[in-house]
């Protein structure tokens, strides 16, 4: 059965995005990544939060626009309360997230449900949904914009650290199983 993994690129102050959702600050620190690479070619879905879906692309308009720099291609379930009305080939929408999560899974097979979005990750957490947390660290601090994860009032979260890695230049990473 897929795993579910949230994994995402952060300033090294916490923000996922900068204000507004914009996603033109990485673009300096997009590059060739181990981790990154490795990880993409385990993929079987993604589950994306709609914010994220129709957000800022740090390379819209060139090649590499896309997930993960324009490398992955497949079944894409969208968490949103607000479908839109025209349809995407490959993208399904989907408002609750328990069944959100059971589409992506069936879809990935045996590869992982990658979530991208803040908001879709938390509401995996709070279904007891997400089993890893790859997180990439960007030598910058943005000062404010979309937190990696925020839940005002909530129990903490319980991590188990089972690699580190990546390029010191573009990106440290590190990949967390949530400890249940």
């Amino acid at each position: 059965m897929a795993k579910v993994l949230y994994s995402v690129t952060m300033s090294l102050d916490g923000f996922i995005a900068g204000g507004g959702g914009d996603m033109q600050w990485l673009a300096p620190y997009l590059g060739p990544n181990p981790d990154a690479e490795a990880v993409v070619e385990q993929i079987g879905a993604l589950l994306v939060g709609r914010r994220t879906w129709e957000g800022d692309d740090p390379n819209r308009g060139t090649d590499r626009e896309g997930a993960f720099e324009g490398r992955w291609h497949g079944p894409q379930v969208v968490l949103t309360t607000t479908r839109p009305e025209r349809t995407v080939d490959g993208v399904t929408f989907v408002s609750d997230p328990v069944r959100a999560v059971a589409h992506a899974k069936h879809a990935a097979g045996e590869g992982y449900v990658n979530v991208l979005g803040a908001a879709a990750a938390r509401a995996c957490l709070e279904i007891d949904e997400l089993d890893e947390i790859l997180v990439f660290i960007a030598p910058v601090m943005l000062g404010g914009g979309v937190r990696l994860f925020d839940r005002p009032g909530g129990e903490p979260v319980r991590l188990e650290r089972t690699h580190v890695g990546g390029d010191a230049a573009l990106a440290t990473s590190l990949w967390f199983r949530v400890v249940r």
